[in-house]
């Protein structure tokens, strides 16, 4: 059976389906603050809110690499090469059958290569002040920022 992923409801239920019967997932998600102190956030076609892009880990990837591409994938950001990746924090995701961890890097310098077209799964995606994110961003996606911008440690759990 194809999936059809134009239809929202279909996606979220494949989603759902692949957490049930896969094993322990690795994801990343990524910080991206520009000279004018925004924060790069994106709003999926499958789920509410915003949140810091990032995905899946491929097989055979490393976590930089995954964030790398998914910067490209859902921002259009390119991480200069020069910079790399800081890791900030792994995170256990309790809400998804405590299978799920998250990497979260901060790109230190970055390009945006021109602005996101909407796509199957981003339906947005924008640069926010750090003090005026959008009222529907995620609980943990403000925890992140307001780790970062603090300069705390990182919780353990998403």
């Amino acid at each position: 059976m194809i999936l059809n992923l134009d239809r929202p409801w279909l996606h979220r239920l494949s989603l759902r389906v692949a957490l049930l019967t896969r094993g322990m997932t690795l994801g990343v998600r990524g910080v991206a603050i520009d000279g004018q102190g925004r924060v790069c956030l994106v709003r999926h076609t499958y789920v509410g809110g915003w949140h810091l892009p990032g995905g899946g880990i491929d097989p055979g990837e490393s976590g930089p690499a995954a964030m790398a591409r998914e910067f490209r994938e859902e921002a259009e950001i390119v991480v200069a090469p020069e910079a790399g990746l800081q890791l900030h924090g792994f995170f256990l995701n309790p809400g998804a059958l405590r299978r799920d961890h998250i990497a979260v890097y901060v790109v230190p310098a970055f390009t945006v290569t021109g602005p996101k077209r909407p796509d199957r799964e981003i339906a947005e995606a924008g640069f926010f002040p750090l003090d005026a994110l959008p009222a529907d961003t995620t609980r943990a996606t403000r925890a992140r920022l307001a780790e970062i911008r603090d300069g705390r440690p990182p919780a353990e759990l998403w």
